[in-house]
């Protein structure tokens, strides 16, 4: 087993058939399948099932492409420090839900700290991964949060894999609707009231259904929901279609993505907990200490 096996497997499995993920490759139908038909004797498993309309991941499959991400992404990161030429350039990185504070907060650290060359990232992404992106050293600090519906299970996630976490706010839940909607001068609005509209929920894919939601309430089954991944679709979905959002209630102002929206307090009660994660044991760069100290100025509680 070596590592062009590996990212074989992972374009395979995103691709819509072996012709294209070969294309992307850069490597002949023929070695490609070759390859990682040897892959699957040497492990004495079945990733991929085929068939005249295609190719489809066993369950063995499924199970062994979780692994080989992180064995890749690994392989990446030491790539990237190590064999890219930039071996002279400071490197940070970050995995957060979707906060604005976390954002605002990591470009203060570039700002204070003014470095001459530098490979930063922050990546804005699902629950699942940013506790992987810290777990994996892909990321330093991770934010999170968890409500009473999903507390047990995130922090029995932390404890499985080893991260601390340190809260640094205590969020009541809100709606978010678009500013012309009939309830936006309210004060307070209840699930009930908001029944005849659809709910947008952030999509978590193939995570561990709404255990690992970055939402209150969601536990609660809602008549009409919409997910979506990407938050200028959130967006357009609560304005074009009168829908509302569940979230902190933290909107701002300087984020042209949100003008438009306005929160409303929720009159159920299930609020969010936030803060952020590191992983036990690894002792974070300058970079790292300085985004912690600027994440506790958020801190609250």
């Amino acid at each position: 087993m070596n590592i062009n096996q590996l990212k074989y497997v992972l374009e395979v499995a995103n691709a819509s058939s072996m012709r294209e993920a070969s294309t992307k490759l850069y490597v002949s139908q023929p070695a490609l399948s070759s390859s990682i038909r040897e892959l699957e004797e040497e492990l004495g498993i079945l990733i991929f099932e085929r068939t005249n309309k295609g190719i489809s991941l066993t369950d063995e499959g499924r199970d062994f492409i979780s692994y080989a991400k992180k064995a890749v992404g690994q392989y990446k990161i030491l790539e990237d420090r190590y064999l890219s030429g930039d071996s002279g350039k400071e490197r940070f990185s970050v995995s957060t839900q979707h906060y604005n504070f976390a954002i605002m907060a990591f470009t203060r650290v570039i700002r204070k700290m003014n470095p001459q060359k530098y490979d930063f990232s922050i990546h804005e992404t699902k629950t699942k991964e940013v506790l992987d992106d810290v777990r994996s050293l892909k990321s330093e600090v991770g934010i999170v949060s968890f409500s009473g519906s999903n507390e047990a299970v995130i922090k029995k996630l932390f404890k499985d894999y080893g991260l601390l976490f340190t809260p640094l706010m205590r969020k009541e839940t809100y709606v978010y609707v678009w500013k012309n909607h009939e309830f936006a001068k309210r004060k307070a609005v209840s699930i009930e009231e908001m029944r005849d509209y659809p709910c947008i929920s952030f999509d978590q894919s193939s995570d561990s259904n709404f255990y690992l939601t970055e939402e209150a309430m969601a536990d609660y089954s809602f008549d009409k929901m919409i997910k979506s991944d990407d938050r200028a679709t959130t967006m357009e979905l609560i304005a074009e279609l009168g829908a509302y959002s569940i979230g902190s209630g933290m909107l701002s102002e300087d984020d042209a993505i949100l003008k438009g929206l306005v929160a409303i307090k929720l009159k159920e009660e299930d609020p969010l907990i936030i803060g952020y994660i590191t992983r036990k044991g690894s002792a974070l760069s300058q970079y790292g200490e300085i985004y912690v100290k600027e994440l506790l100025k958020y801190k609250v509680m």
